[in-house]
């Protein structure tokens, strides 16, 4: 192959960024008109388990900055896969063969994990959640009217599938560094009983203050913690 100069490198490396500039705002005016459908699909777990509930337009302007959002979230789950293919097009031909028989699996493993994170957050933890908060309202000794807020309901749902999806790259993040060198397999299984409690305290700072939530995301971090160490290898 045929080797480029240094301002060759700059304008291939021009040319792919403004292409990903060019599909992100193609792709946000796209989300402009999908993201009613989007916010239907998010508001499915509260709905689900509320059927006649409603969530609350606090201000004038929260349509608005609601379909705003969820365009530019749209845009950029969409422009992710397309900006990596393009970091990858321009950075392979210049790793050697083992480097990319390393990196290809971390590229398509962690979308991945963070696909079934995110949906074991949508589908597992958000309707138990809604379901425990809904009965505690709705118990309340004294007369309430329970109107969730919408930006919040949405920041707070978004949030955790963030947290579940990035939760579930931990066998991804082990197994790199046990490849690299930098984590040995006996020294995880030494600090196994560490790694329980940090899960534990991770878990309760990153979900609601409820034991359930707390519970439901701990239990898989430390079954994919277990999963991890079968896949490394006991380096020096």
């Amino acid at each position: 192959m045929k080797k480029m100069t240094m301002l060759q490198h700059i304008a291939e490396l021009r040319r792919r960024i403004l292409w990903t500039f060019a599909v992100f705002v193609g792709v946000l005016v796209l989300g402009w008109c999908v993201a009613p459908f989007v916010q239907d699909f998010l508001t499915a777990p509260l709905i689900n388990t509320w059927p006649n509930g409603a969530l609350l337009y606090s201000g004038i302007t929260d349509g608005f900055m609601i379909q705003m959002s969820l365009a530019f979230l749209f845009g950029l789950v969409v422009i992710i896969p397309f900006a990596l293919w393009q970091v990858w097009a321009f950075v392979a031909p210049g790793l050697k063969k083992n480097e990319k028989k390393f990196i290809v699996p971390i590229l398509l493993l962690s979308p991945i994990l963070f696909l079934i994170g995110a949906g074991f957050a949508f589908y597992v933890l958000l309707p138990f959640v809604f379901r425990f908060f809904i009965e505690l309202n709705e118990s309340s000794p004294v007369p309430s009217l329970m109107l969730p807020v919408a930006r919040d309901y949405l920041s707070f749902s978004i949030g955790m599938l963030k947290v579940f999806g990035i939760a579930f790259q931990l066998p991804l993040v082990m197994v790199m560094l046990n490849r690299l060198g930098i984590l040995s397999r006996s020294r995880v299984v030494k600090m196994r009983r560490y790694a329980i409690v940090f899960i534990v305290i991770a878990a309760a700072i990153l979900t609601p203050p409820d034991i359930v939530s707390q519970i439901l995301l701990a239990v898989p971090m430390w079954l994919l913690f277990e999963v991890s160490i079968l896949f490394m290898r006991d380096t020096k």
